[in-house]
């Protein structure tokens, strides 16, 4: 769970620490004030894109640390692949520069933001006003009937066998393609074979005969320098000038006369005979050299017309010598297949038949573990909607089957019918914002006993709601932290005389900049805020009675019903 944020430099924030609590953390305070800033550094500690707007006006910095307690297995697993070191506890820190740049760490080590997400996202998920809006957005129900199923086994086995079926399709495909499209490709790969073929391009030629090229082009000079060299360690022919070998054997055999008589000189005349005998032998690898030297005139017009030849080649393909040859090798390759294509079509369109029927039947798998959990859910939405003051409701499913594709073979769209006697419709033709928030609530609450995230925010999730309504949404996410570490940001009584833990996010200006602080209420703290978000900011004592009867009435009602809640953990 999220046990500790802290926040330096953030918008208004210049330094703030809260701690939060397992259980129901309610964060309370007037409209900008900052709450949305504690959403959007909790964001950013996730590893979410940021913006350096983010930096509070002045500051070179803006800095976020958050403390988790009793992290998930699956996240400690996380950790220990990313090669970080795992225990119970894990610190983030996000550091957002004015200028734009960024750091992320994990228990004090770097980390990339990539790498943060990845961790994270087995933490906590965050729920806003907008989610409600998402729910109008069919495209999103398959996803949610799929959490509550817990059918991501049935899904992998399905898309396993999906993705074979595509690649064989493919495959088919192209072998099928049109006789004068593949007669074209033929003649295109039989002239291109020819012509790579027509020069007999070697493997390491062109750079054997630049090489060859560049010796021919320098023989004298190669010559001169060989001859140098060995009359410096041979000397002259006619004997009258001593070269180095000679030099070397003299001086190694004076050496040798000494060291007979001081043995301390056996090392240095060992030494000397050693070089003696490598001069020796490296003049006559040389002289080796010399003779063996020889240059057809006409080689280097034979190499430079090869070396031409190679070049137009070269051009006409666009690609370099072993790349010409590479393409041979494909060319070649795709030439056999397509003359051989009638036999490997046969075998593709029975693997393909093969494939589409264990495709569709784990479809048909996937599609009965949705619908089984589409009935079990109906229950339990329709139980916890009526307990939100939404009577009569009637949630329904509209499914198809339709063609295989990457989800399934399942079209799939939630209806709702709020008033009786009427048939069910979409969501977004039916429901209210006051509406959607409860139905948000209602699936998140369906979906809290199979989530194992340890920690769920919800951001004004009770917009558009009062009164009875609103009080039943406080108590159902009580309910729901019993299992759940649950923080949510409310501005309405009825919801926040429910917490087990209440802050209150308070903004105040002092020499002309605005601060925003975080405050923990104890419970005449949590009275008066409540009176005030009652009575506004007149306080009486009716609105103080009030709050107070608020948070011991939320105090004195029993765990909900069975089915409207999810099980307490």
């Amino acid at each position: 769970m999220l046990a500790e944020l802290k926040i330096e430099n953030v918008a208004v924030i210049e330094k703030a620490g809260v701690r939060f609590t397992p259980g129901l953390n309610v964060l309370t305070g007037e409209t900008g004030a900052g709450k949305s800033i504690l959403i959007d550094s909790i964001n950013a500690i996730l590893g979410n894109r940021t913006s350096r707007e983010l930096v509070r006006s002045g500051a070179h910095k803006a800095c976020i640390w958050a403390t988790f307690e009793d992290v998930p297995a699956a996240v400690r697993a996380q950790l220990e692949a990313c090669g970080y070191e795992a225990s119970d506890d894990l610190l983030l820190y996000r550091e957002i520069s004015a200028d734009g740049k960024g750091a992320c760490r994990v228990n004090g080590m770097p980390a990339t933001a990539a790498v943060v997400r990845d961790i994270s996202a087995g933490l906590l998920s965050i729920h806003g006003q907008h989610d409600s809006q998402s729910l109008t957005n069919p495209s999103n129900h398959l996803g949610i009937l799929d959490q509550y199923a817990r059918n991501a086994a049935q899904y992998r086995a399905y898309y396993k066998l999906y993705r074979e079926l595509v690649d064989c399709k493919r495959r088919l495909e192209a072998l099928t393609a049109g006789e004068a499209n593949k007669q074209r490709r033929v003649e295109e790969l039989t002239e291109e074979i020819e012509r790579i073929d027509a020069v007999n391009l070697q493997p390491g030629e062109e750079a054997h005969l630049e090489e060859r090229r560049t010796i021919i082009t320098h023989a004298q000079g190669i010559l001169d320098g060989i001859t140098a060299a060995h009359a410096a360690l041979s000397g002259d022919e006619e004997g009258e000038t001593a070269g180095a070998a000679d030099l070397l054997g003299a001086a190694a055999g004076g050496l040798q006369e000494s060291a007979r008589l001081d043995e301390s000189l056996a090392p240095l005349a060992e030494r000397l005979n050693e070089l003696y005998y490598g001069a020796r032998e490296l003049a006559t690898d040389l002289a080796d050299r010399l003779d063996a030297y020889g240059f057809d005139p006409g080689e280097l017009n034979q190499i430079e017309s090869r070396l031409d030849a190679i070049y137009r080649l070269k051009k006409r393909f666009g690609l370099e010598a072993e790349e010409l040859l590479a393409r041979r090798e494909q060319d070649a390759a795709e030439l056999e297949t397509i003359q051989s294509s009638g036999e490997t079509i046969a075998k593709l369109r029975a693997e393909m038949q093969e494939l589409y029927q264990k495709a569709r039947a784990a479809a048909e798998t996937l599609t009965e573990s949705r619908l089984k959990a589409f009935t079990a859910m109906n229950k339990q939405m329709k139980a916890a909607l009526e307990f939100l003051n939404m009577p009569g409701i009637r949630f329904a499913l509209r499914h198809a089957r339709g063609a295989l594709s990457s989800h399934g073979q399942d079209n799939v769209e939630f209806l709702i019918s709020t008033n009786p006697g009427e048939e069910p419709k979409p969501l977004a033709k039916i429901a209210s914002g006051g509406e959607l928030s409860r139905i948000m609530l209602a699936f998140k609450s369906a979906l809290a006993d199979r989530d194992e995230l340890p920690t769920v925010i919800y951001d004004e999730i009770d917009t558009g709601v009062s009164g009875l309504a609103a009080g039943r949404i406080g108590q159902l996410l009580h309910e729901t932290a019993a299992g759940h570490q649950v923080l949510c940001i409310t501005h309405t009584p009825q919801v926040a005389a429910f917490a087990d833990n209440q802050l209150l996010i308070q903004k105040n200006v002092r020499d002309g900049r605005t601060f925003t602080e975080i405050h923990p209420l104890d419970l005449e703290g949590r009275i008066k805020v409540l009176a005030n978000m009652i009575s506004g900011d007149k306080v009486t004592e009716l609105s103080l009675a009030n709050a107070r009867e608020l948070i011991e009435k939320s105090q004195d009602i029993p765990a909900g019903k069975e089915g409207v809640a999810c099980d307490r953990k």
